[in-house]
């Protein structure tokens, strides 16, 4: 009994925990968020949204003059999205990797963070596969749903360039060959590049192909919160790597991200964009999440500050010379959102929607109140964000704290409609203009 108690009062005492968000909503958003000094707690702010799933009939909520269906149920862990130049959807079903036996966490932290994942529905295993869903007769709901390829690594990002389909595993980018329509590839894959894995604190990585098709560039995350446990098993990582997808060869393309998530080419300029989660723990109102452009070779200031060049003072030892080359993101998107995919728009969505770039905000588990559990858009005029984020895919939070689901990846389908994967809810949503 006694054993069986102490977890449960320990929970208790994680979720009373931390501090409350003061900054009036919307202040840390935007080119010029408001920055409050640093909130250091004994222990960090834990808010966890628990995960419910969808009740029968239930289903997120976007603006009028759009309607949202579910292109397929039932999935598992449905996290990243592609679609194919013949209008197939191919969704990875993925999860975080079990670590290798020597480097298994341990102890009360390493407990700790296990049961808020398992609460936020993080916490189930990895289907390690890519399914295929097919919408042949374009009502919407995909009537074909195939298992294309099975037997990889917590599988993320994907790419397409000709006939060669890539593949971003939790610890290499991995190349098939692909046949226009074919349903299933079970031909094994060839090894393009490695990439950092290991433990895996932050285990996705994404890639999106150069727009001529010789370079992928690979996100890669960090393996701790604010380097904490040493500079060491951070070689490589919190950063964007270029890839010669003719020799495997690599470099660092820019650094100092703490976990880089969806990447995007903006449509006028031609320039590389990246959302990025920020780091934990100084509060429910710091440090933003955030929207950039990704320049060559820049330096964004992880671990050593954040925002440019505000010091976190709890990185030891300090590197002021780091800190002082950092540069500042382009755009916050607020602190804790989690922000994951990105995809920019286009004029098949109407005006008000027509240019600018849709994230999913896969939510906060440290932050009170929660922030995130949406899809929002972010206006662009001449290639720069050129407004405040507007909520466009929301009802993801029951009115009571439970997470019915949780977005990741976006992407435009053939015919122009937002689809948004939903790991909590297990489902892909479609989100189309009235006549789409």
């Amino acid at each position: 009994m006694i054993s069986r108690l102490v977890p449960l009062l320990l929970c208790a005492a994680l979720a009373g925990c931390g501090e409350t968000a003061r900054l009036p909503p919307g202040a840390g958003e935007g080119s010029h968020p408001t920055l409050p000094p640093p909130v250091k707690t004994f222990l960090p702010t834990v808010n966890v949204a628990p995960a419910q799933g969808w009740p029968p009939g239930g289903a997120p909520a976007a603006p009028a003059g759009f309607k949202v269906s579910a292109l397929a149920r039932g999935l598992e862990h449905p996290r990243w999205l592609f679609v194919l130049p013949n209008g197939d959807v191919l969704v990875a079903e993925s999860n975080k990797p079990p670590p290798p036996s020597e480097q298994q966490p341990k102890g009360f932290r390493a407990w700790a963070t296990g049961l808020m994942m398992r609460r936020a529905g993080a916490g189930v295993p990895s289907a390690d596969r890519i399914t295929l869903l097919r919408d042949a007769d374009g009502d919407g709901v995909a009537e074909v749903r195939s298992v294309f390829l099975d037997g990889l690594h917590s599988p993320f990002g994907m790419a397409l360039i000709g006939g060669d389909l890539y593949v971003a595993n939790a610890d290499s980018v991995m190349r098939f060959s692909y046949r226009p329509g074919q349903i299933r590839i079970a031909a094994p894959g060839t090894r393009l590049a490695d990439l950092p894995g290991g433990l895996n604190h932050h285990w996705t990585k994404n890639i999106i192909a150069s727009r001529d098709g010789n370079m992928l560039y690979a996100t890669v995350g960090s393996n701790s919160n604010v380097a904490e446990n040493g500079m060491a098993i951070e070689e490589g990582r919190a950063a964007i790597w270029q890839i010669d997808r003719a020799t495997g060869r690599k470099r660092l393309f820019a650094s100092g991200m703490r976990n880089p998530n969806g990447m995007a080419w903006e449509p006028r300029t031609g320039v590389l964009w990246a959302v990025v989660n920020e780091r934990d723990e100084l509060g429910s109102d710091l440090v933003p999440d955030y929207l950039t452009s990704v320049k060559k070779d820049a330096f964004y200031g992880w671990p050593w500050s954040y925002w440019g060049q505000h010091v976190d003072d709890r990185v030891k030892p300090g590197r002021p010379d780091m800190a002082a080359k950092a540069i500042a993101p382009d755009y916050a998107l607020g602190s804790h959102v989690a922000a994951l995919g990105l995809v920019f728009s286009d004029a098949r969505m109407p005006a008000r929607f027509a240019e600018g770039a849709f994230i999913g905000e896969h939510g906060s588990w440290n932050r009170k109140p929660h922030s995130g559990y949406k899809v929002v858009f972010v206006p662009f005029t001449g290639g720069q964000p050129s407004g405040p984020p507007v909520d466009f895919l929301t009802g993801f939070l029951s009115a009571d704290g439970k997470a019915y689901g949780r977005p990741v990846g976006v992407v435009l389908d053939r015919r122009g409609a937002l689809l948004v994967a939903d790991d909590v809810g297990n489902t892909v949503w479609r989100i189309a203009p009235e006549g789409h």
